[in-house]
């Protein structure tokens, strides 16, 4: 290669990392200015009564969203309960015996349900629990949120019980010990640290969903009787403030969405931080 030619090349490269960095730039300023504007109007509307406190009826200032906290935090946990067990241990049967044609199905059903909007997996859970108990209720939107985990979990699940190496399946069967217990008490705990990190940023997700929670928990402006009844949320709270005509509502949205903003921010966080491999486990 003549000295031209090298120049050449290392102008591109450097014409191509400056291009690289600068829509990686664009990207986190578009994200930070997101952010910084939800805040900017949020952070004024956030008081003590704004946690503690039911709404206020229509007409009258103040109030709060105690009880859209409480209830995503019922529907998004019993979404979680039902979702996370399953995924997990559907990616543990694709990662261990799905080279197959089921698994390839089970796969390929997966990264479709993965795509499907979530409106439509709202109209499904109405279908499959609203309209046949004829009312809404907490655990049909808990239902649609498990519908939306169960592949995200499952697709996480597998790829992780994938990097474990096969020195310490091998091993454990050289012992005498059988395949299932292999996979519980060697390759499930191994794997265990990026199962529920996978789990965290899936239920991270779910819990910013607004669309299935219209078709099945339908909101509520009081605390809930039960998870048979309609219940509020927070992602159902903003968009009811968001497109009500009353200025004091549109703040209420704003603070909820920040509220909302920094429980998903703080999730994806500590789940990167949980992830991140230790000291000790580099050199384990």
């Amino acid at each position: 290669m003549n000295e031209a030619a090298f120049v050449r090349r290392k102008l591109q490269g450097r014409i191509m990392f400056a291009l690289c960095a600068a829509c990686a730039g664009l990207a986190v300023t578009v994200l930070f200015l997101i952010l910084g504007y939800i805040a900017y109007h949020g952070f004024a509307n956030l008081n003590w009564s704004f946690f503690t406190r039911l709404p206020k009826p229509v007409g009258e200032t103040g109030g709060g969203i105690a009880n859209a906290i409480v209830g995503s935090a019922k529907v998004v946990g019993l979404g979680g309960f039902i979702g996370v067990p399953i995924g997990v241990l559907a990616g543990l049967w694709l990662a261990e015996f799905g080279d197959n044609r089921l698994g390839f199905a089970v796969r390929y059903a997966a990264d479709v349900l993965n795509g499907v909007p979530s409106i439509i997996v709202g109209l499904f859970a109405y279908s499959l629990v609203v309209i046949p108990l004829k009312h809404f209720s907490a655990l049909s939107g808990s239902l649609a949120l498990a519908f939306i985990v169960v592949p995200i979990v499952l697709r996480n699940t597998e790829e992780f019980v994938r990097l474990v190496p096969h020195s310490l399946r091998e091993a454990a069967l050289a012992l005498g010990v059988p395949q299932w217990k292999v996979v519980l008490r060697v390759i499930l705990p191994t794997a265990s640290k990026g199962i529920l990190t996978g789990a965290l940023l899936a239920l991270s997700r779910v819990a910013g969903e607004t669309a299935p929670l219209i078709f099945t928990a339908f909101g509520n402006r009081f605390w809930d009787g039960g998870w048979m009844q309609p219940i509020a949320t927070l992602p159902m709270a903003i968009f009811t403030y968001a497109i009500s005509p009353y200025d004091d509502w549109h703040r209420q949205a704003w603070a909820a969405a920040l509220v909302l903003m920094l429980f998903v921010l703080s999730v994806n966080v500590a789940a990167r931080i949980f992830l991140k491999p230790s000291h000790g486990d580099a050199h384990g």
